[in-house]
Order: C-alpha cells, then sequence, then structure tokens
C-alpha cells in the first residue's frame, strides 16, 4: 500500500492541519492502494503563503538554472521510472503498456523535456519597432488543478510550463488519482 499522509509545502513534506484521509482504489480492481491525507483551507493557506513568497526569487531565476531544473526533473523521472509506471497501472487501472506508453512518456518525460528544449531558445523580450517593446515574465504563483483521468499529463504539463515562465506552483491533484505526482 502505497499513503501519503502529508503535502510538500515549502519544500519539506508536512503533516496536514487535519486528520481525515480518503483511501486510493485500484478501479480495475477495486482494491485500496493507499491512502491520502486531504488537505485543509489552513494548508492550502500555508501552501500558497509559501508559493508567494518564493515567487520575488525564483522568477528571477535564469534561464539556464530553469533549463537545469527541467533536465532534473526528467532525469528524476527516470530513475524512478518503474516506480511510477507500477503506480499509475494501479491508480488508473491501465495495462503496463498504457502506462508506460501513454501516461509515462506523455506526460513526465514529454513535457518536461520539451519545456527545457523550448526554453533554451525562447525569447522572453520582443522589440515590435517604434516605441513597442513586449516584455514576456512571470507574474505570480500558479495554482495548478488537475483532473482524474490523464493525471501525469496535466501535471506535467502545467508545472513544466510554470517552472519554464518562473512561477512556483501550488498544485491540487485529483483526490481518485493522487499518487505518481
Amino acid at each position: 500500500m502505497r499513503n501519503q499522509e502529508k503535502h510538500f509545502i515549502n519544500g519539506e513534506w508536512i503533516a496536514s492541519t487535519g486528520n481525515e484521509t480518503r483511501e486510493v482504489i485500484n478501479p480495475a480492481t477495486e482494491e485500496v492502494i493507499g491512502t491520502i491525507s486531504l488537505g485543509t483551507k489552513e494548508d492550502l493557506d500555508k501552501a500558497v503563503k509559501a508559493a508567494r513568497a518564493a515567487f520575488p526569487s525564483f522568477s528571477k531565476t535564469s534561464r539556464n538554472e530553469r533549463v537545469k531544473m527541467l533536465e532534473n526533473i526528467v532525469r528524476g523521472y527516470e530513475k524512478r521510472k518503474d516506480e511510477l509506471i507500477e503506480v499509475m497501472t494501479q491508480e488508473l487501472g491501465a495495462p503496463l503498456k498504457v502506462s508506460e506508453e501513454v501516461h509515462y512518456k506523455m506526460g513526465y518525460e514529454h513535457f518536461f523535456s520539451k519545456a527545457a528544449e523550448a526554453l533554451k531558445s525562447y525569447t522572453f523580450t520582443e522589440d515590435r519597432g517604434g516605441h513597442t517593446i513586449i516584455k514576456k515574465e512571470a507574474i505570480g504563483v500558479s495554482g495548478l488543478i488537475t483532473p482524474w483521468n490523464f493525471p501525469t499529463n496535466q501535471t506535467s504539463l502545467k508545472i513544466a510550463g510554470a517552472i519554464a515562465a518562473g512561477s512556483p506552483v501550488v498544485l491540487k491533484p485529483a483526490e481518485i488519482t493522487p499518487l505518481p505526482q
């Protein structure tokens, strides 16, 4: 069983201020595969406060620093590939091949790699001539809510884009499929 009884806030795993939990069920077998701690309003406020505090420094990270972050995430996922595929298979009730080909490759591997590659040559300032300059920059914390039916794809897409832009995130995964995040 996989139990996730803490929330990742401000760079560390901390216990919820509440004590409500939810079972995570494999839809193919209807077996309980784990439990999660349900966050409270206080947990959310703590996460948003931490993300807001991180924004001034994180939004100023260089392009190269963010590319390295994204590439490090890809390497971390590669090291955990088998574990992640197993969890996705149990959590989604999907065959192993689908978890690997669709969820892993189209989620974790694809979006973080593509974001790193795109960021290397992305133009943040555009001179339109005359007195017009367009500057693209992070404007705040990204609140990310992901669906149950394609969690790895949506989580990866949203987090990779936020990191590339220099935005801290607060992620709220679906309660039905929260584990491989």
